[in-house]
């Protein structure tokens, strides 16, 4: 007898500012994804947040046509483990309600989806899930949270400092101050000296919730600064600025695995503008990726020893993209972001890599939802009720 294949959700697009960014990479993973081992299930995610399923799930969000027959919900109940349509009176595309998910692959960049909200939902509804647990995604999703924790685990981390929104817009303070990393009670001219005595020019003003370089600036000056800090405020309630690395080269690692994880080759961005902006990774198609960097081995393998340790300091289990930048004159290396759905297409860094290292993509995506099972499977072991020695509570 032929085995059963595994039902594969791929879920992409999303609440997000990179929702563009996930439909390309839910594209390649789905069409990289053995046919002859998964029953592939596509489920889309507008803007808006409607759930839609069905093989035209992906193309339909493309070309903006959503339609109530091809709109579907996960519930949370643990029993159900599988879409129901939204319309009871229509079949969905594939006939979505007649088997439960056995994994999904949550293809989400960015907000509602790599910052631990689907997976508190799959969490609940029972569903084996590839990447990063509710904790992991949550820590590595916020850049303020992820840098502290790194750095409390002896991993190096650029300097930075971080406020929120209405501390910034309230412009009212009584004097310089800051607790540990917080800029607090001061005004706008305040905080702007206070980022520049610490950190210095130029600085990087980040949205710490937010991924694919949206809203990030990099301000040579005070007014670039203030500009650069309104811009970020667009996008997130806090705002991060993080002191340049000077002289910086990219240098990214990818790690795969769950308590034991091990990390690829390290490869290395020359980005075609200033930075790694938003156009320089999409748009203009002209950064250049060397696969392997060109590294001392020595200095190579104490990053990908970091990026491990990364990992594990912030539960990133299943997969991770590392990105670190290294001062080319002193070779010092800081952590700059953990990121736990990194992009996805065929030429993205995170399977290039892979690649590099002996990995096939088809052969990571396997791997992948392995680790997904097997996790499943170890947190199904553990209990979840307690019965206490007198029913005190009735």
């Amino acid at each position: 007898m032929l085995a059963k294949k595994i039902r594969v959700g791929v879920v992409c697009g999303g609440k997000s500012t990179e929702h563009q960014v996930s439909l390309v990479s839910a594209g390649s993973v789905i069409n990289a994804l053995d046919k002859s081992k998964y029953e592939v299930i596509p489920i889309g995610i507008s803007p808006a947040g409607e759930w839609l399923a069905g093989g035209e799930a992906v193309k339909l969000l493309i070309d903006n046509k959503i339609n109530s027959q091809s709109k579907v919900f996960l519930p949370a109940d643990p029993t159900v483990q599988a879409l129901v349509p939204q319309d009871t009176t229509q079949l969905v595309a594939g006939n979505m309600q007649s088997g439960k998910l056995d994994v999904i692959i949550p293809i989400l960049h960015g907000t509602y989806g790599e910052d631990g909200t689907i997976q508190g939902l799959l969490e609940m509804a029972n569903i084996p899930y590839v990447g990063a647990g509710v904790l992991g995604s949550a820590l590595c999703m916020d850049k303020i949270m992820q840098k502290q924790v790194c750095r409390q685990s002896g991993i190096p981390v650029p300097d930075f400092l971080w406020f929120r929104g209405v501390d910034w817009k309230s412009n009212s303070g009584n004097g310089n101050t800051a607790v540990q990393d917080q800029l607090v009670n001061m005004t706008q001219k305040q905080m702007c000296r206070a980022i520049i005595d610490r950190l210095g020019l130029p600085v990087f003003i980040k949205p710490p919730n937010m991924g694919s370089s949206v809203g990030i600036g990099k301000a040579h000056d005070e007014n670039e600064l203030v500009k650069d800090i309104e811009a970020a405020l667009q996008y997130d309630r806090k705002v991060i600025v993080e002191k340049a690395v000077p002289n910086a080269r990219e240098i990214e690692v990818s790690v795969l695995g769950n308590e034991k994880p091990r990390a690829s080759v390290c490869g290395e961005i020359v980005p075609c503008n200033e930075f790694y902006d938003y156009d320089a990774k999409y748009v203009d198609n002209a950064s250049e990726l060397k696969i392997p960097a060109p590294l001392p081995n020595d200095l190579a393998d104490a990053i990908r020893d970091a990026a491990i340790r990364g990992v594990l300091a912030v539960e990133a289990e299943g997969m991770a993209r590392v990105d670190f930048l290294l001062e080319r004159d002193s070779e010092r290396f800081y952590l700059n972001e953990i990121n736990t759905i990194p992009g996805f297409t065929q030429i993205s860094m995170y399977p290039k890599l892979w690649q590099a290292t002996g990995l096939s993509y088809s052969a990571l995506l396997d791997e992948l939802i392995s680790l997904a099972i097997d996790r499943h499977e170890q947190r199904a072991r553990l209990n979840t009720t307690f019965q206490p020695k007198t029913d005190w509570y009735k």
